[in-house]
């Protein structure tokens, strides 16, 4: 149990091994013992707490406790955050400046020097629709040639407020 502590997995046999195979086709498992040092980091990174193990003295029945992590302060809360990342990208700014008139993927993969179009929908633009600082023109039908990004309302307030923040 300490080793899982400090993020140390040791790999063995699977018990059942045919389970232990399936789970591994199915991609749920990967078999080289790095999910509990990933999740170590990734709590750690966001400043939840230490998660909590327990196991019975056979191993037979093993429990991963996460608590919740604290609620951000009021100063925190003020902070506009795109995505995963704690503070936006360049090209995502960059992108959220140039949807204040309708622009077409082509404008914003151009404008942030990028030729992948898929990811560039996954890095850039996915977070920022998910945040809901930009939306599609045509929702209905996201692959149209048609299909343009502009910002909203949330999008503009956020702009508002880094520009008020580099001033």
């Amino acid at each position: 149990m300490e080793d899982l502590r400090v993020g140390r997995a040791v790999t063995r046999r699977y018990r059942n091994r045919r389970i232990g195979e399936f789970l591994k086709e199915l991609e749920l498992s990967e078999g080289r013992g790095t999910g509990i040092p990933k999740i170590l980091h990734a709590l750690r990174s966001n400043g939840s707490p230490e998660p909590i193990f327990e196991t019975d003295d056979d191993r037979l029945s093993f429990l991963v406790r996460l608590p919740l992590r604290p609620a951000p302060s009021e100063s925190a809360q003020a902070t506009p955050q795109v995505g995963t990342k704690s503070a936006p990208s360049r090209h995502q700014v960059e992108i959220l400046r140039m949807c204040l008139t309708d622009s077409p993927l082509l404008d914003l993969l151009k404008l942030a020097g990028r030729s992948d179009r898929t990811k560039f929908r996954h890095q850039v633009l996915n977070p920022l629709l998910a945040d809901r600082l930009i939306e599609m023109t045509i929702p209905d039908k996201p692959t149209s040639r048609l299909q343009k990004y502009r910002l909203t309302d949330k999008g503009r307030a956020w702009l508002a407020a880094a520009d008020a923040r580099r001033k």
